[in-house]
């Protein structure tokens, strides 16, 4: 009988601190719940955009339609978890006409200026480089109607991280 209650104790104790410990990382901001995904378009206007980057150099999604004449507003965020010197991104919307392998290229060797090659004139807007979960947002004036790249500008990145910005 002794080690009956002895046994039931023990499985009560385990319990009582397995759910105390859950209850504390709640107080403490953290989640057991999965996260809804990212709205691909905010509040019904095409213009205010949200893209993912993450830790597998993937953005996700290759175009992005907004309309012409209106201000549009880039919410970048990076969903992995690696370091910004290990697996950095940003989103650069090219002029019309630039060379994206030349520019990446270029990019490259701009690290001080979180790849974006000092004085160049080939951009329209570019987020500043983050790393795994952080977000930059960006706003500026839609282009003229046409069609655009954009890329991360990270060496290497470019290769696969871009996609087309259509301004309709």
């Amino acid at each position: 009988m002794k080690a009956i209650k002895i046994i039931f104790l023990a499985i009560l104790s385990i319990s009582m601190v397995a759910c105390g410990g859950k209850e504390e990382k709640k107080k403490k901001g953290f989640s057991y719940e999965k996260k809804a995904s990212t709205p691909e378009k905010v509040e019904n206007n095409p213009n205010n955009v949200v893209i993912t980057a993450n830790d597998a150099m993937a953005f996700n999604k290759k175009e992005i339609k907004v309309e012409a004449g209106k201000k549009v507003k880039i919410t970048l965020r990076h969903i992995g978890k690696m370091d910004i010197n290990v697996m950095g991104h940003n989103f650069v919307l090219l002029k019309n006409g630039v060379d994206l392998i030349a520019f990446g290229n270029s990019a490259a060797s701009a690290r001080a200026n979180n790849y974006i090659p000092k004085g160049t004139k080939e951009v329209i807007a570019h987020t500043k480089l983050i790393g795994g979960g952080e977000t930059a947002v960006i706003e500026f004036d839609a282009p003229v109607a046409g069609t655009y790249d954009f890329l991360c500008s990270f060496p290497g990145h470019y290769a696969i991280m871009k996609g087309k910005f259509i301004v309709e």
